[in-house]
């Protein structure tokens, strides 16, 4: 006999000799980690489903609103629509221009119109040389009046001497403004108001 010993003594001997206990921790931790990373990956599972019923929600409704507006899309209306924008743009742009145009004559009308002023304030209320003669007979109001004349502004008198109502006429534009004079306001502010008026 090769053994001096009972083969069942010899086993039982051998099975006692093996600590099994940390194997048996080990394996019971590996079985609730297990267990954790199922739990967690059900519960991952679970909300992706969730968003993607949402997201499914929210793409039918998207596609219900995206039929509804290419059903009531009308090319025609549509070219129509572009069409008349493009007609209104044309036209603003034309009278934008036109109104550039017509304010740069009227600016260089008014400069003309300062240089004239400048001219007749510098040869003062006598006049140039030739009428100098002929206007010395005449007072100064008179030649206000006519420089007023001239200029297209009739100055009216109420008739006890106080000139408070002035017509000015535009013969370019066709239109007559009639301003009643008041003492509180400056000469200043009347002389800007019949400059922009005759413009």
């Amino acid at each position: 006999m090769l053994l001096d010993e009972d083969p069942a003594t010899l086993i039982h001997h051998t099975i006692g000799n093996f600590n099994i206990q940390p194997d048996k921790l080990a394996l019971g931790r590996i079985n609730e980690s297990l267990s954790t990373l199922q739990q967690a990956r059900d519960l991952r599972v679970k909300e992706a489903e969730s968003a993607l019923k949402k997201l499914a929600r929210n793409f039918s409704t998207l596609q219900s609103h995206h039929g509804e507006t290419v059903a009531s899309h009308n090319a025609a209306d549509h070219a129509s629509q572009i069409l008349s924008l493009d007609t209104q743009k044309f036209r603003i742009a034309k009278t934008a221009s036109d109104l550039e145009i017509e304010g740069e004559r009227l600016e260089q009308e008014l400069e003309g119109l300062k240089g004239k002023l400048q001219e007749l304030e510098m040869q003062g209320v006598e006049g140039g040389e030739g009428e100098r003669g002929k206007r010395e007979l005449e007072d100064e109001t008179l030649l206000k009046l006519k420089v007023y004349r001239s200029l297209g502004i009739d100055i009216e008198s109420d008739g006890a001497g106080n000139y408070n109502k002035a017509v000015i006429r535009n013969d370019k534009k066709g239109d007559v403004h009639v301003v009643n004079i008041d003492p509180k306001f400056s000469r200043f502010f009347y002389a800007n108001y019949f400059w922009q008026t005759m413009a």
